[in-house]
């Protein structure tokens, strides 16, 4: 008799460990539940606890942003010299061609220094929000976590995280 009641509780820990996807838990029942009832509350339990896992955005895509943000400001700021100069179109064609290279390189550096701000300004605000976000999943996970453990506990089970 004592294989008996021992068989559903290897079980349960062998299912509890394959599972759950969202915490290593051990399940252990304490009623001698079947090893396809278990299967069949850990499933409910986990559906009813709404636990799936949330997953941390992967996005490198904000790594060197301040550099793109300079590369930008500078391309533009060289862009807005050029269209500036061709305004005056009559005036800027006697200008010294170092002199016209030397206004724009000015402005490129201008609007590099404002790409590099705007740039440094979005990628702290990106983090901020990102942290927000990790606050909330970490909160949500532990909600589905303590559902899912009162969920097992009132199926007969002992749950140790």
């Amino acid at each position: 008799m004592l294989r008996l009641t021992a068989a559903p509780a290897f079980a349960g820990l062998l299912l509890a460990g394959t599972l759950l996807d969202t915490q290593a838990a051990t399940v252990v029942p304490l009623k001698g539940q079947t090893p396809e009832q278990i299967q069949a509350d850990i499933s409910a339990c986990q559906s009813q606890a709404g636990s799936t896992q949330a997953s941390s955005s992967g996005d490198d895509s904000r790594e060197g942003g301040r550099v793109r943000g300079a590369a930008r400001g500078a391309a533009a700021g060289a862009a807005v010299a050029e269209v500036r100069g061709r305004q005056h179109e009559n005036a800027y064609d006697k200008v010294d061609d170092d002199l016209k290279e030397e206004y724009r390189q000015e402005q490129a550096r201008q609007g590099a220094a404002a790409g590099v701000a705007v740039s440094g300004s979005r990628q702290r605000q990106e983090r901020r929000e990102e942290r927000r976000e990790d606050r909330g999943r970490e909160e949500s996970n532990a909600n589905a976590e303590q559902a899912y453990i009162n969920c097992m506990s009132a199926r007969g089970y002992s749950v140790s995280p």
